[in-house]
C-alpha cells in the first residue's frame, strides 16, 4: 500500500504532493494504531487463556514423560535380559574351560606322580582285588578297601628281618 501511495506522489505535481504527503502520513498512522491494537488484543487473549494453554501443555508433557519412561523402561529390561544372558553363557563357557583345565591338571598330576613311582588309584585297586582273590584261595578274610582309604600315610621304618644280619655278615667277609 505504501508503494502505491509513492507512485502517485511521484506521478503529481508540488502542491498534489502535500496533499499525497497527508494521506501517506495518515495511512501510516492508521496501519501502526491497527498493529498496535493487534498487539493488545493477543496480549489480553493471552492472559485470559494463559492458564488454559499452560495447563493443556502441561498435560501434554505429562502423558508425553510417562510414554517416554515405558519405552525406557522396556528397552532397559530387554537390554538386562540380553546382558544377563551374555553373563551366563560366559560363565558357562568359563566354566567348560575350567573343568577342562582341571582335567588337565590332573591328568599330568598323576602322570607325573607314575613317573615318580607312586602307585595310582587303579593300581592300588587292583592290587586289592588281587588280595581279595588269593585270600578266597587260601581261605582268609578278604581285604578291605575302606581299611586302605582310612588309613593315614604314614613312612613306615623298615622291620629288619633274619635276611638282613645274613647279608651284613655277607658283606663283611671278603
Amino acid at each position: 500500500m505504501v508503494k502505491k501511495l509513492q507512485k502517485l506522489a511521484a506521478k503529481k505535481t508540488a502542491p498534489a504532493a502535500n496533499l499525497l504527503d497527508s494521506q501517506l502520513a495518515q495511512s501510516v498512522k492508521e496501519s501502526a494504531q491497527q498493529i498496535w491494537l493487534a498487539g493488545m488484543g493477543a496480549f489480553a487473549k493471552a492472559q485470559a487463556e494463559g492458564g488454559k494453554v499452560f495447563e493443556t501443555l502441561v498435560k501434554e508433557g505429562v502423558s508425553l514423560q510417562r510414554k517416554t519412561q515405558g519405552l525406557a523402561e522396556e528397552r532397559i529390561s530387554a537390554v538386562t535380559g540380553k546382558m544377563t544372558a551374555m553373563a551366563d553363557g560366559m560363565s558357562n563357557k568359563a566354566g567348560a574351560h575350567w573343568d577342562k583345565l582341571e582335567t588337565i591338571f590332573e591328568e599330568r598330576v598323576a602322570k607325573a606322580l607314575n613317573k615318580m613311582g607312586v602307585p595310582s588309584r587303579k593300581d592300588i585297586d587292583a592290587l586289592i582285588k588281587r588280595i581279595d582273590e588269593l585270600s578266597a584261595k587260601v581261605g582268609g578274610k578278604p581285604a578291605v578297601k575302606t581299611a586302605v582309604k582310612a588309613a593315614p600315610k604314614r613312612k613306615v621304618a623298615a622291620k629288619p628281618t633274619a635276611k638282613a644280619p645274613a647279608r651284613r655278615a655277607a658283606r663283611k667277609a671278603p
